[in-house]
């Protein structure tokens, strides 16, 4: 990071075609979509969000916090887990998919809070920039950060909310055996089904 419009545009479009050609045929090669995102060759974490428009209420959201592959290959993945395999939701139907924005979020990787005490870390926190993740043993939960700042979270609520995503108590985050990580993200969605794709700023 930090990626052009043009390269959030790539992604945004190839995360569409992506679940077009699934609906399609789900065994389709995913070769045909690697081919045009070469430049996207470098590992990074990538999240796939879709809303309906124009209420944006989310149809789903799926994607790699962890930078355990190249971007272009965990797009592909992410789309089709985004469209078809988030537990909350039904798979789409190509009919839907007209009705849906796509966003892309790129993630940096996830650097650990250092901090144990409570107050120490929510200083290590700022809204708008960072995202969370908290794991303790077999329990773990993701937020982006877009998502304090729709919700209009202060770090408090955005840390008990994280808690309440890995099934922990919503205080767990104060715990200093908890573990606790940041990133950012850099995110690129579509300002209408299928249409131009803009730069999201949160801060």
């Amino acid at each position: 990071m930090p990626y052009s419009l043009e390269d959030g545009s790539a992604l945004v479009k190839a995360a569409r075609s992506t679940i077009e050609l699934y609906l399609k045929s789900p065994r389709f090669s995913r070769v045909m979509i690697e081919r045009h995102l070469q430049r996207f060759d470098t590992s990074s974490g990538v999240f796939v969000t879709l809303e309906h428009y124009p209420t944006m209420t989310l149809r789903g959201c799926i994607g790699f916090p962890n930078p355990v592959g190249p971007l272009k290959r965990l797009l592909i993945e992410a789309s089709i887990a985004a469209a078809f395999e988030d537990p909350r939701f039904s798979p789409i139907s190509e009919q839907e998919l007209g009705e849906l924005v796509l966003e892309v979020s790129i993630l940096t990787k996830p650097e650990p809070i250092e901090q144990s005490s409570a107050s120490g870390r929510l200083r290590e926190i700022k809204i708008g920039r960072d995202g969370l993740m908290i794991k303790y043993g077999f329990m773990s939960g993701l937020l982006l950060p877009i998502v304090a700042v729709q919700q209009l979270w202060n770090k408090e609520e955005f840390l008990s909310n994280l808690c309440l995503k890995a099934d922990l108590d919503e205080d767990a985050w104060k715990k200093p055996e908890i573990s606790l990580y940041k990133f950012t993200t850099q995110i690129f969605r579509e300002k209408e089904p299928a249409g131009q794709v803009e730069e999201v700023q949160l801060d």
